[in-house]
């Protein structure tokens, strides 16, 4: 008798490499702050858009759109704040800075070329 296969098991959130599970996590926030912001447009009534989505017959289909596109945006913004505060802190370093090359204006004689007529 054969063995079945046994289902495939997705590997869990703790054993993703770190950059794909900050990632996964900053989507997660930004579809969260995404529904957030569609619950608040909705319920401030923005441009009439609550009216509308109610009225239409495909209006829920137009706030799944608005939460979807609204989370690919957040989540964006999200994992770009995440990656720019891993950033190493500048260095404490108390002396002097060090000197930065100056450009001068040089003079410079100019002839007339010989032959040449002005």
């Amino acid at each position: 008798m054969t063995p079945t296969p046994s289902l495939v098991r997705l590997p869990s959130l703790v054993h993703l490499p770190s950059l794909v599970r900050l990632y996964v996590r900053s989507c997660l926030i930004g579809f969260g702050a995404a529904a957030i912001f569609v619950v608040l447009i909705l319920w401030a009534d923005v441009a009439n858009l609550r009216h509308l989505v109610m009225s239409a017959p495909g209006g829920w289909l137009a706030v799944g759109l608005l939460w979807i596109f609204n989370g690919i945006v957040f989540a964006g913004v999200q994992f770009g704040i995440a990656v720019m505060a891993m950033a190493e802190p500048p260095s404490d370093d108390s002396g002097p800075p060090e000197p930065v090359a100056e450009r001068l204006a040089v003079p410079i004689r100019i002839t007339e070329a010989p032959g040449r007529a002005r």
